[in-house]
């Protein structure tokens, strides 16, 4: 991978990897600051929601399109809007032009990350793709680390804006350095039902607002039109998924919507550990966010487990012990919440969930890839990512609205903490179930 004319490829693609990374890390540190200066406090949560919304859509396209041209064209695209969005971002006046920079950004995000996916598959060889997705969990960690303390130093002691306006400057190497080195993986036939995809797309894309908008009404309407948006993202979403994954068909359905669980379980349980060790704890903010940023190594390092073993294995063991891991540390999370017990004992958990994910998700990736027929690499390779985000917008929408209402009738306990992770606990032990169906049947 880092010989020859792979060696640009893949440093290119790691760097891309990086700054998308510092983007969500480094914003997530910023926007408190951002809301409190433009005075959106109330409503800053859709600088979020506006990446994770307009990320879905661009998925769908970027596969199609990927399947059909090549990788070179979302590529470009998602470089150019991740541009866009960033420069637009920290330019923001108020909230309205901040969502579109967030919007952009997030259309920028998805397309990239499914174009890394396809040109991993089309300039790899089979025997690499392994390691080539432990480099990319590896590039997490550098951004993991220090990107909430480059962000935290550049929105306190200079400007939020910096924050955003860092990136457009690193990426513009970044496409010098690959694009042009991208065009030799073409595509085949547009798929023969692209229309439909792309429809199915924009309606879940409309299903994930309903849900996201309804979630924080925090009120008997609101609860409705979430649910309302779980209906429509959920019949939606079938349409862009290979046949039989949402009853999980074995083979290549199960192996794709096992990204679904791991998401769903392992975010929404990491959203809220900085928020108990706080409020329960009295830990520092600082100190809480520190909890869950040194995991990044972990999860590093059950990436490189992973990749040792052959691409031609079937990973649904491997998996199945990456979701074993995450349900047994999330369950002990809490334990983090007793007196009796040292406050960093959540770190000590949150290490081996990570270290979980690392063994399973660059697996669920690689079997998903081997998998595949050519011409669906660039779909199924966006199927993963729209089920990344499908299952950590909807676990955290759900648990969301339980910590909402323990607030609204007293506050929230460390009970309260505790039946949120045994949720999220609960989904990871469903993927031990679920994750020998990743196999596909063997004819007699």
């Amino acid at each position: 991978m880092w010989h020859g004319d792979l060696a640009p490829i893949t440093i290119g693609v790691v760097v891309l990897i990086t700054l998308n990374a510092f983007e969500a890390i480094g914003s997530s540190t910023a926007m408190p600051v951002v809301a409190r200066e433009l005075g959106v406090l109330a409503d800053y949560t859709w600088a979020f929601n506006a990446y994770t919304v307009a990320s879905l859509f661009a998925m769908v396209v970027a596969g199609l399109w990927g399947d059909a041209r090549g990788p070179r064209g979302p590529l470009i695209a998602g470089i150019t809007c991740f541009f866009l969005g960033s420069v637009t971002s920290g330019a923001a006046g108020g909230l309205p032009l901040l969502i579109i920079g967030r919007g952009l950004q997030g259309m920028g995000g998805g397309a990239a990350i499914v174009a890394a996916y396809l040109l991993i598959a089309r300039a790899y060889p089979e025997s690499l793709r392994p390691k080539a997705f432990s480099v990319l969990s590896a590039a997490w960690i550098v951004p993991s680390i220090v990107g909430p303390f480059i962000a935290g130093w550049l929105a306190d002691s200079m400007s939020w804006r910096y924050v955003f306006w860092i990136v457009p400057i690193l990426i513009v190497p970044v496409a010098v350095l690959l694009i042009p080195r991208v065009g030799p993986y073409q595509g085949g036939e547009p798929h023969p039902k692209w229309r439909s995809r792309l429809l199915a797309g924009l309606v879940a894309t409309i299903g994930l607002f309903l849900l996201q908008d309804g979630a924080l009404r925090l009120s008997v309407v609101g609860y409705a039109e979430a649910a309302l948006g779980v209906v429509v993202l959920l019949l939606a979403v079938r349409k862009v998924l290979p046949a039989g994954a949402l009853v999980l068909r074995r083979g290549l359905p199960s192996s794709v919507m096992m990204r679904a669980f791991f998401a769903a379980s392992y975010f929404s349980a990491e959203v809220f550990i900085p928020l108990a060790l706080v409020q329960i704890r009295g830990l520092s903010t600082t100190m809480a966010g520190l909890t869950i940023a040194v995991s990044a190594v972990a999860w590093a390092g059950g990436s490189y487990l992973q990749s040792r073993l052959p691409a031609t294995k079937d990973r649904s063991a491997t998996v199945r012990l990456g979701a074993a891991i995450i349900a047994l540390s999330i369950a002990t999370v809490p334990l983090s919440l007793l007196g009796t017990w040292p406050a960093w004992i959540a770190g000590v958990s949150w290490i081996f969930a990570s270290a979980g994910m690392g063994l399973a998700v660059p697996s669920i990736s690689v079997q998903v890839l081997r998998l595949s027929p050519e011409q669906d690499q660039g779909v199924n390779s966006a199927a993963i990512q729209i089920l990344d985000a499908v299952g950590f917008s909807v676990a955290v929408a759900v648990l969301g609205i339980g910590y909402a209402t323990a607030v609204a009738h007293g506050g929230a306990t460390a009970g309260t903490f505790t039946g949120l992770w045994l949720a999220s606990s609960v989904i990871a032990v469903i993927a031990v179930v679920l994750a020998g169906r990743m196999r596909p049947r063997i004819p007699h």
